[in-house]
């Protein structure tokens, strides 16, 4: 996918497109977007790994030609409810265009199904995914059936990945697994794609991070006036 630096740098003689005007399909689609994306920060931050770009209800440009269909109202593909991709420097991007990123595409996709998307993003886009982006990880999540799969990329096709015990699947891009999780949310009582760590303990939000140091020094405090009054 990649191209001479001269040719990937030239100005195209159209405007890329950034917004197509469609919102997201739900409110728990709304969150579950922004859940993804602060985990898989959280986790990478755990891990001090600063290489890597994750987005998200954004375009992937993956060749001019797309680009330029997409520009004259010819294609309508956005891209992927949230992806990532590692190597890569962090930085903001108004769409993720390959030719300005080495030609590189997305390493790990997840999908957040809707009775609108669900035919495509099990075919077409799957297709999409496997034969030109050649994304190694392909997850997809139906919140009606709260149903999670895994696919991984081996000879060109995508292979369903065996769940551990408890349903999840380890992602080997992202160093963790992702898992159904029922909990709460900004207030939403809901099922969750969550990110579990090796040792299956939950990556926390930073809610539940401050919860945990609030709990933390509540027994801390409780522990000193104990020995206090010992």
């Amino acid at each position: 996918m990649s191209q001479p630096a001269v040719s990937a740098l030239a100005p195209l003689p159209f405007d890329l497109v950034y917004e197509d005007g469609e919102p997201l399909e739900s409110e728990w689609h709304v969150w579950s977007f922004i859940l993804l994306l602060e985990l898989v920060h959280q986790l990478q931050e755990e891990r001090q790994r600063t290489d890597f770009y994750v987005g998200g209800n954004m375009f992937v440009y993956y060749s001019k030609e797309q680009a330029q269909d997409v520009a004259q109202g010819r294609q309508y593909f956005r891209g992927p409810d949230v992806f990532w991709v590692g190597g890569v420097a962090r930085s903001r991007r108004k769409a993720w265009v390959a030719w300005e990123e080495g030609g590189r595409l997305p390493d790990v996709i997840v999908e957040l199904t809707s009775p609108s998307t669900a035919s495509a993003d099990r075919k077409e886009k799957k297709d999409l995914y496997a034969r030109v982006f050649q994304t190694s990880e392909y997850y997809l999540y139906d919140p009606d059936l709260r149903q999670l799969e895994g696919f991984r990329l081996a000879g060109g096709i995508y292979r369903p990945m065996a769940p551990d015990a408890q349903g999840r699947f380890w992602s080997e891009q992202l160093g963790a697994f992702l898992g159904v999780w029922r909990g709460s949310y900004k207030g939403m009582e809901d099922d969750w794609v969550r990110l579990f760590r090796h040792d299956a303990s939950l990556v926390p939000t930073a809610d539940e991070r401050a919860e945990a140091a609030e709990t933390e020094l509540a027994r801390l405090r409780a522990l000193l006036e104990e020995r206090g009054q010992g």
